[in-house]
């Protein structure tokens, strides 16, 4: 009996070890491209989780554009509508950890204040990257010092996405 439990113990750790390998995106070899196209590309929001529960978007969010470069600068367009806060300029690089997982990093001297870090830079982690989509994950304290676990997916800002903006 204790054996066979220990055998259970095992396997769920050898599963769950697999799995967390299987989770990691790695960095595709054009992954420059895909994100910021020939010259310059432009992302908008499609879908925002907060904790794992779709948010509602509003209209900062559902005008927020941000567009990287090949000169690996990034610039958001928030400073543009009313409300929506101060625009981020940043550089931005790819990055992958020593298991291979792959991020994107902004780094700049807004990054701090505008997206509340200690550090001048931030890291998203690349949940997937295509040509269509970029899905990055992201901690965020955005009120006092709890953090909050995002998920947005972009898509190229000529995409339409329906149900963009809904209401529960």
């Amino acid at each position: 009996m204790l054996r066979s439990g220990i055998l259970v113990v095992l396997l769920t750790l050898l599963v769950s070890c697999e799995s967390d390998k299987n989770d990691i995106f790695l960095l595709p070899a054009n992954a420059n491209r895909l994100i910021a196209g020939e010259h310059s590309k432009t992302w908008k929001l499609a879908t925002r989780y907060n904790n794992n529960i779709r948010m509602n978007m509003g209209d900062c969010f559902l005008s927020y554009r941000v567009t990287y470069s090949r000169v690996m600068n990034i610039t958001d367009n928030n400073s543009e509508h009313e409300d929506c806060g101060e625009s981020l300029n940043a550089i931005w690089s790819t990055y992958e950890n020593d298991e291979g997982q792959a991020f994107i990093k902004l780094k700049g001297p807004k990054v701090k204040a505008l997206l509340n870090q200690d550090n001048d830079y931030k890291f998203f982690k690349l949940l997937a990257l295509d040509s269509t989509l970029m899905v990055v994950e992201f901690k965020h304290a955005q009120y006092g010092s709890k953090a909050t676990k995002i998920i947005d997916s972009l898509v190229p800002e000529h995409i339409k996405v329906d149900g963009r903006k809904f209401h529960w």
